[in-house]
């Protein structure tokens, strides 16, 4: 693995700049108690998410951000940061999320990104997909959250004949991935 810097910015990049082994840190993005709260009464209603004082006497021994809270957190910086603006697709989805340490009122959030795989769409010469393992870092660097994901991307240009960027293309084995079956 490698650190790496993209050559263009969001609004020019595309499935080409993504480059397997690569490594990018983005951040950081501020963890403010109110939102912490505003965020789990109206969607994970936990007193050690809600309930500052209560929140002591738990596990936790303190307030802490709800998982998806931190989970929102991380796609903002993702967005913001590692996706194209112009050549994204969405995603079908993530695996492996885990969340590792408990997320704290003032804690400053960052994200490291390493690309582990890139591959063109067989059907679509136009787009391809990348899977990406994701770590949320607090500002001592521990790793608090997790997850691998995958995202369709629009190409600068369409592969040319037998032209792919993964040799996994070229074994001839057809999967159930969704790069199978690409938007």
């Amino acid at each position: 693995m490698s650190d790496c810097r993209f050559e263009n910015t969001r609004d020019e990049r595309y499935f080409e700049d993504y480059e397997p082994g690569c490594v990018y840190e983005f951040g950081s993005i501020a963890v403010d108690q109110a939102e912490i709260i505003e965020f789990a009464r109206r969607y994970d209603p936990q007193i050690f998410h809600t309930d500052p004082e209560a929140a002591k006497a738990s596990v936790y021994g303190g307030l802490i951000a709800s998982g998806w809270h931190t989970s929102s957190l991380m796609m903002r910086l993702f967005a913001d940061h590692f996706l194209p603006s112009t050549a994204s697709l969405g995603s079908p989805g993530v695996d492996e999320l885990r969340w590792l340490k408990p997320v704290r009122p003032g804690d400053q959030l960052a994200v490291r990104i390493t690309v582990l795989d890139a591959k063109r769409s067989r059907s679509k010469p136009d787009r391809g997909i990348i899977s990406s393992f994701i770590e949320v870092l607090n500002g001592d660097k521990e790793t608090v959250m997790t997850m691998k994901a995958l995202n369709f991307l629009l190409c600068r240009a369409p592969a040319s004949s037998g032209s792919t960027k993964s040799t996994k293309e070229h074994e001839g084995a057809r999967s159930n991935s969704p790069s199978s079956d690409l938007p």
